[in-house]
């Protein structure tokens, strides 16, 4: 296997490096805009190992979005969502070139998004 930036590569797939994930688990409730974006930040990196991210983490984009930063119960529900989603074992398999491929895509006015199968 290979360690390249944030990322584990080895012949099963791309990893999320658990030295890196360790600090992301650790964050703090977020009390500022600031923290927010450095949470998301570093959350929105791994976007594409966690399945439904824009919906999970919808909350607190809108956190992001708005005037005053107001912390809510949904926030602190997608907050341990997305923390929780980073423990569970994380791999993007490569894939097998002998088989076909699937793209589903979906849209929505909260984002869009596509998954090669």
């Amino acid at each position: 296997s290979i360690d390249y930036l944030v990322h584990i590569v080895s012949s099963q797939g791309v990893h999320a490096n658990p030295e890196k994930l360790e600090a992301m688990v650790k964050w703090p409730v977020p009390t500022t805009v600031k923290q927010l974006r450095g949470f998301m930040g570093l959350r929105g990196y791994y976007r594409r190992f966690i399945a439904n991210y824009a919906s999970i983490a919808a909350p607190l984009t809108d956190l992001l979005r708005q005037d005053a930063f107001t912390w809510t119960d949904s926030a602190t529900s997608a907050f341990i969502a997305l923390k929780n989603a980073m423990t569970a074992a994380l791999v993007l398999c490569l894939p097998d070139f002998s088989q076909e491929f699937i793209i589903e895509t979906d849209a929505s006015n909260a984002g869009i998004g596509a998954v090669l199968m």
